[in-house]
């Protein structure tokens, strides 16, 4: 594959190394409020640890499974990787023991670097990885290990050999793994650099303060750590991003920047303890991942009414494709923005046809787009067609190319010969006095008959703090503002709904199909 010549196209010296020369003594980071870097000495603990894994003997292209839980160390190895040209393979270790040994093996890593916290995990894998021959430990010493930090106390802070350009590959990033194996999704330098251009599309200035935590695998280092950097903010990385840092963080730190997914607000807001707190730093919360509520929007507009609102949609596969601002009157709420410059978003129908005004499939195009998954040439072939992504959300464009996602075509509940989006139904449900937070299913109406499509409703609800809810009064709140295909049929209350999990502490994207695991009996 052809390389480009100029640096810039190496991913992490086009987001460190390029701020490091343009404003050596800002602060690039600062973590756990404990620590701060500038760009330059960020810039040189970076090169360090790149030459004590060339040292180590990671060549360009090897394919390195990183085991990490301390944001920082992600921070820093993950980006020496980059600089090298070896390809990251971003492993979360929250995965079982037995799906984190098979990533390994199907992506087909020789190099396995981790941190002491993952130190029990390590061992349960390890005798069953005979094709990793090289085991880096980041955090100290131990048998068997290369220890990582020995070798970049004394390496050199000169600039590594860039290894990887452009259209090389630059890292896998996994797929939350709902149903089988996580897929590893293949990014490119160029690819990343694409999201990285993000928070250029977000009103800012120099001082601007950038807070995150849960970086640790994903995709969430290029849509969170490289936009911050890219665009040349303070980063305040976290280990905890949950609601009860997040307010300890944020008026420390002077926060003014934020990405989040909706659900970490129903927690913040769930809940009385943020009444007394400063927020007045936060100047622009971007949201995504799941479906920005207009209930939920207007809470956050009333605590926050300083803080710009905008909402993105894009998937691990094309992320950041679509943006827009929530709170000015530029869009309707309902819509997620438009596609981003240098991006494209159309609707098709059955057929693969352009349409306006219809729900069909959501098609997603431009530089962030994912090279393909790795080593599944017919997964790939499903969802890449004619350059365009189309991962399985429908959706729904109007004539000035607003897009309006309606939710997985999967998660689509037929009721009375009518499809319904349960996003619809939880607008209504968080909108029901004492609601925190809703999640909605479709169950099988008639399990073992000829009509297995037909669906019921199924809702569960999480009370706010100090709340108490009646089932079958929430049940008849929404029967009676609700028509009646998308009337519930059973409603569940419970003191949470499933979450995937990560570093946060924080809750991550709703799992309805966790919700249906454990309530379908209630229909």
């Amino acid at each position: 594959m052809a390389r480009e010549n100029s640096p810039f196209s190496n991913y992490a010296y086009a987001i460190l190394t390029a701020n490091a020369l343009r404003t050596p003594d800002k602060v690039a980071l600062t973590y756990c409020g404990d620590q701060s870097f500038t760009y330059d000495q960020l810039n040189r603990k970076v090169n360090r640890v790149a030459h004590a894994l060339l040292a180590a003997g990671v060549t360009p292209g090897a394919r390195v499974a990183s085991l990490m839980n301390e944001t920082l160390h992600v921070a820093e190895v993950y980006l020496a990787q980059m600089k090298i040209g070896s390809t990251v393979a971003a492993l979360n270790p929250y995965w079982p023991a037995d799906t984190l040994r098979q990533v390994v093996e199907h992506s087909e890593c020789t190099v396995l670097v981790y941190d002491a916290t993952v130190e029990e995990l390590v061992g349960a894998i390890r005798p069953e990885l005979p094709n990793v021959k090289l085991w880096l430990r980041v955090g100290g010493a131990a048998p068997g290990t290369v220890d990582l930090d020995a070798l970049a106390e004394g390496a050199s802070e000169a600039e590594p050999p860039l290894g990887g350009f452009g259209n090389d590959l630059l890292a896998l990033f996994y797929t939350s793994g709902t149903t089988g194996l996580p897929k590893a999704v293949m990014h490119t330098h160029f690819s990343s650099l694409a999201s990285a251009q993000i928070w250029l599309d977000v009103d800012r200035d120099q001082d601007s303060v950038m807070g995150t935590g849960a970086i640790i695998w994903g995709i969430g280092f290029p849509a969170l750590v490289g936009p911050a950097f890219y665009a040349g903010m303070t980063l305040v990385l976290e280990q905890d991003w949950g609601p009860a840092n997040f307010l300890k963080v944020v008026p420390r730190e002077k926060v003014t920047h934020v990405s989040l997914i909706p659900s970490f607000f129903s927690a913040l807001l769930g809940s009385d303890d943020h009444a007394d707190v400063d927020l007045s730093s936060l100047r622009a919360i971007v949201l995504g991942g799941e479906p920005l509520l207009p209930g939920l929007r207007e809470r956050i507009m009333k605590r926050l009414p300083d803080a710009a609102i905008y909402s993105y949609y894009g998937q691990t596969e094309a992320p950041y494709t679509c943006f827009g601002r929530q709170d000015d009157g530029s869009q309707d709420i309902s819509s997620v923005g438009r596609a981003r410059m240098s991006c494209a978003a159309r609707v098709t129908d059955p057929n693969g046809e352009r349409v306006v005004g219809e729900v069909g499939e959501i098609n997603l195009n431009g530089p962030n787009v994912m090279a393909g998954y790795d080593k599944q040439p017919g997964k790939t072939a499903d969802v890449l067609r004619d350059g365009w992504y189309v991962g399985g959300d429908l959706g729904r464009m109007d004539e000035d190319g607003f897009l309006y996602v309606l939710g997985r075509r999967e998660d689509s509940i037929l009721k009375g010969g009518q499809w319904t989006q349960p996003a619809q139904i939880e607008e209504a449900a968080i909108e029901v006095e004492g609601v925190a937070e809703a999640g909605v299913v479709g169950v099988p109406a008639h399990p073992e008959g000829q009509d297995a499509v037909e669906q019921k409703i199924l809702v569960a609800v999480v009370p706010r703090s100090g709340a108490s809810l009646d089932a079958e009064a929430v049940r008849s709140a929404l029967a009676a503002r609700l028509p009646a295909h998308q009337a519930p049929d059973a409603v569940v209350v419970t003191g949470e709904l499933p979450h995937t999990q990560d570093a946060s502490g924080g809750p991550g994207k709703l799992l309805r199909r966790g919700i249906r695991d454990a309530y379908a009996d209630r229909v």
